[in-house]
């Protein structure tokens, strides 16, 4: 059987949004597999839509994927790939991942019962736990536990997929939880995750909020402050511009858990949290990448 596949590439926001479209088209055509992911890990913003067939794309095909894109498609090239199972190509690279006491999976694959199993689509890559900072959030969240840390209230500001706020609902499972994303197709992604893996959605204990908004400009994120514990796996820009904010929310001798920052820019990262009175508990490296544990001070 041939194995074909359509790609376009386009900003973020775009693609998140031709694939919640996809989630939503009851009748787009069941044979085309269609997945998202970002290009370049030094590139967050840079995506690609691909969608797998195992036929020459038609010119009905190009219009249903054309039909997902709201203000006109980007332009889709089209490549034949070797022979062998087109939907097994369309899962490379989306392999199940291991981190602390985490494992992360697609649909596809099986559970490990050995660790806490979370499911989240291939077609939501940056935030499944392949990309190496989240990846490395998730161990060191299992390092924060073992290490004694706790939290009755946590923020993930920038969640994407809403990962890194199930897995501290899993270490902390009495404590409040509020994520949040400015792009508005996370608020679908988020809730359809929970649904996967039975998190619950709701303002209690055990239950996770979810909201709409830049860093921490939200009323009620920041009615719910002070926080034990702040997520965020963002950029090194937005991470230094936000300091002043992350330092209002978080409660004397709370956690800040900061990713997504070069390690070639972890000392502009860490000074500006220095000067908000934050000191390093932790610091972790994946590949090119710093991941950072900073702990506020109870005087300043």
């Amino acid at each position: 059987m041939s194995a074909w596949k359509l790609s376009g590439e386009a900003d973020k926001k775009t693609v998140q949004a031709a694939l919640l479209a996809h989630d939503e088209a009851w009748d787009f055509p069941e044979e085309l597999v269609v997945s998202g992911r970002e290009i370049a890990e030094d590139k967050p913003d840079d995506w690609i839509l691909e969608v797998w067939l195992d036929h020459k794309p038609t010119a009905a095909d190009r219009r249903a994927v054309a039909g997902l894109f709201a203000d006109g498609a980007p332009d889709l090239s089209a490549e034949k790939l070797p022979e062998q199972d087109w939907v097994t190509l369309s899962q490379q690279g989306v392999e199940p991942i291991r981190a602390g006491c985490f494992h992360v999976r697609t649909p596809d694959y099986p559970a490990d019962d050995t660790l806490v199993d979370f499911i989240i689509p291939a077609s939501q890559a940056f935030g499944t736990g392949q990309h190496e900072t989240t990846a490395a959030c998730l161990a060191m969240l299992d390092l924060m536990k073992r290490e004694g840390l706790v939290v009755k209230n946590h923020a993930d500001i920038g969640t994407g997929t809403g990962l890194l706020a199930f897995a501290a609902m899993h270490l902390w499972p009495h404590a409040k939880a509020i994520a949040s994303d400015i792009d508005y197709v996370c608020a679908g992604v988020v809730a359809d995750n929970c649904a996967a893996n039975a998190v619950a959605m709701g303002s209690g204990p055990g239950e996770l909020t979810m909201v709409i908004a830049p860093g921490t400009d939200d009323p009620l994120i920041e009615a719910r402050a002070p926080y034990d514990l702040l997520i965020a796996n963002i950029l090194a820009g937005p991470l230094v511009e936000l300091a002043p904010d992350f330092a209002a929310v978080v409660t004397p001798g709370g956690s800040l858990l900061l990713a997504g920052l070069l390690q070639t820019q972890e000392a502009e990262v860490r000074a500006a949290y220095r000067r908000q009175g934050f000191r390093l508990a932790r610091r972790v490296t994946n590949g090119d990448w710093s991941i950072l544990w900073l702990r506020k001070s109870r005087v300043r």
